[in-house]
């Protein structure tokens, strides 16, 4: 009787997550033509931020509540479910055109982030205890600030607005502003009672933290992502849905995480390199999966395949 209630408010949370999703791609979608965005900018700044809430949410609410050991496994896990699982269901849905703006920008910005808190989790700049304190936040800021900078600035230099062959339509601008509010409300509502209550349930269970934030936690911040990407694919929107992961991936290590450590230092358990091993080589297959097969795609078969490959990193994390 006592897990009755947890499951009720988990169902309640889905809907919103969905509901949510779905009003945020339209009213991110309307405002992006608006500022005459392409959808993929438009997936790597505005839905990327929108669908980044509940980590940074959970983060937060997990630092200020003292127990900050959710917050790295949170960020990985999130971001292997990202690629594998995410990428993997969206091109299942519909293969996902990949732009050479992603190729030469944001596959290896998402290296890059990666590689940075690895460092910094494993003190290599300081030898002295596994934690990512406010400095190294700090950087991982400027690091995030950089990028949408070089975002930005090279949408309005090169007008990549002009590669999307179709440009979905503007909303009125009522609309548009009802529905970008009400989808960032419905992702935080959604993503904080499914976060909640799948740790309550979890916990029950008798899972340790660093599993909880890599495999339950991790699952439910990503929700929004998985829905607005597969959302994205069904309206073969594919520029929206492999910006929108790429975008939170980076935005998830660079601000989610910059911010957390902020308010305390996060405690690393070196155990967890073994899943940023696996991040890693999700980023590496994700890459390679571009230049196989026809196109710059993601073909549903490759697809497939990435989702087999999350089922097996949850197998190993839970095993572990």
């Amino acid at each position: 009787m006592t897990a009755l209630l947890p499951l009720f408010l988990l169902i309640v949370g889905f809907v919103a997550l969905i509901l949510g999703a779905n009003w945020l791609v339209n009213g991110a979608t309307s405002v992006g033509v608006r500022a005459k965005m392409s959808p993929l900018i438009i997936g790597l700044t505005i839905v990327a931020f929108g669908t980044s809430l509940p980590e940074m949410i959970i983060n937060v609410f997990s630092c200020i509540k003292g127990s900050p050991g959710l917050a790295i496994g949170n960020i990985i896990g999130s971001n292997t479910m990202n690629i594998l699982l995410i990428l993997g269901v969206s091109s299942m849905v519909f293969p996902i055109d990949v732009s050479k703006v992603s190729i030469r920008r944001d596959i290896p910005a998402g290296f890059v982030a990666t590689f940075a808190i690895t460092l910094m989790a494993n003190d290599f700049f300081r030898g002295t205890s596994a934690t990512i304190n406010w400095v190294e936040g700090l950087v991982l800021l400027a690091m995030g600030a950089g990028y949408l900078w070089i975002t930005f600035k090279k949408s309005t230099n090169n007008q990549e607005h002009l590669e999307d062959s179709e440009t979905p339509k503007a909303l009125p601008l009522g609309k548009t502003i009802i529905q970008l509010i009400s989808g960032v409300i419905g992702l935080y509502i959604g993503g904080e009672l499914v976060s909640r209550n799948a740790q309550i349930l979890a916990l029950s269970w008798g899972m340790s933290e660093s599993t909880v934030g890599l495999t339950v936690v991790a699952t439910a911040t990503s929700l929004p992502e998985l829905i607005t990407s597969v959302v994205a694919a069904l309206k073969k929107n594919s520029s929206i849905a492999i910006g929108n992961v790429l975008g939170s991936n980076i935005l998830n290590i660079f601000m989610v995480l910059g911010v957390s450590s902020l308010i305390t230092p996060l405690p690393f358990d070196m155990r967890m390199n073994h899943q940023l091993m696996i991040l890693f080589c999700a980023n590496a297959i994700m890459l390679a999966t571009v230049f196989t097969g026809k196109g710059r795609k993601i073909s549903r078969f490759e697809g497939s395949l990435l989702t087999l490959g999350y089922v097996a990193f949850m197998l190993f994390s839970l095993y572990n």
